[in-house]
């Protein structure tokens, strides 16, 4: 057999394992229990499986079909609100009824870089992110209150948004939270347009596997808290990275000091209430 034909059955050999190997990593895991199981008061928990090789199924986002809806609980009903949203991740209602919606995806570079960081962005673009966010922030309103937004405004567009997400208001200021800052807008119920220049509250550690930004205002409107997710899983790229990360910021709005710490040690905080 001369060397080329070895290459050749060599090559041949190599495709057919890695093809193999592909289609056994890309079949997912069938689902073994049904959807009343898994639900209700007393669901079906299923024991983890240890996986040498593990499985991998991205579901493709397809959206709802026309007149389709989410099925509610008994006596209650999901109509929809607005559509055509390009990838809405934080919806905030304010006092006076008006919606907002931050449109954002995936700051550049936020996986890092190298072999490890392409695998990952190509498999959340199969699932709809890691596009190029959008960076608006839309203002929704149901003014005559059949449950339809028949208002829609750009309140802001542009170089001053950076995948914004958090969202908060409080005496005519908006609070938003880029991935790598919190700034503030004077902004009055009612306006459809942002205007003037943000002033800058306060910085944050930026981009990283968990890049939302989730903030909330104190009950008496003195605090802002700034959840700041993890760069990574399980600290796999280096513990110097992580700092300032995977923690809560408390900043006094009517001090000048610098933002503390107030916890640290959570993984992706986001969802703050109180």
């Amino acid at each position: 057999m001369t060397t080329k034909r070895k290459l050749l059955v060599a090559l041949a050999v190599f495709l057919v394992v890695f093809g193999i190997l592909a289609a056994w990593i890309w079949r997912g895991t069938p689902a073994e229990h049904s959807l009343d199981e898994l639900s209700g008061r007393d669901p079906v928990i299923s024991k983890p499986k240890p996986e040498e090789i593990p499985s991998v199924a991205i579901a493709r986002p397809i959206g709802w079909a026309p007149g389709e809806a989410p099925k509610a609980a008994q006596g209650l009903e999901v109509a929809r609100y607005a559509e055509g949203l390009e990838h809405p991740r934080v919806i905030y209602v304010l006092p006076n009824g008006d919606v907002l919606v931050a449109e954002a995806d995936a700051p550049g570079g936020s996986m890092g870089g190298g072999l490890t960081a392409k695998i990952g962005e190509t498999l959340m673009k199969r699932a709809g992110s890691h596009g190029t966010s959008p960076d608006k922030l839309i203002l929704l309103r149901d003014a005559n209150g059949d449950g339809k937004a028949e208002v829609r405004e750009t309140l802001l567009e542009g170089d001053l948004l950076a995948s914004p997400s958090g969202l908060a208001w409080n005496d005519d200021t908006l609070y938003v939270a880029n991935h790598d800052a919190v700034l503030a807008f004077t902004y009055k119920l009612g306006e459809t347009r942002l205007t003037g220049e943000p002033r800058k509250v306060m910085d944050l550690p930026g981009a990283g596997n968990h890049w939302m930004r989730n903030i909330v205002l104190s009950p008496d409107g003195h605090r802002l808290y700034a959840a700041v997710g993890s760069a990574s899983n399980i600290g796999e790229k280096g513990m110097e990275l992580e700092k300032g990360r995977a923690a809560i910021w408390e900043k006094d709005l009517y001090k000048d000091g610098y933002p503390r710490q107030y916890a640290q040690g959570l993984r992706n905080p986001n969802g703050m209430g109180w």
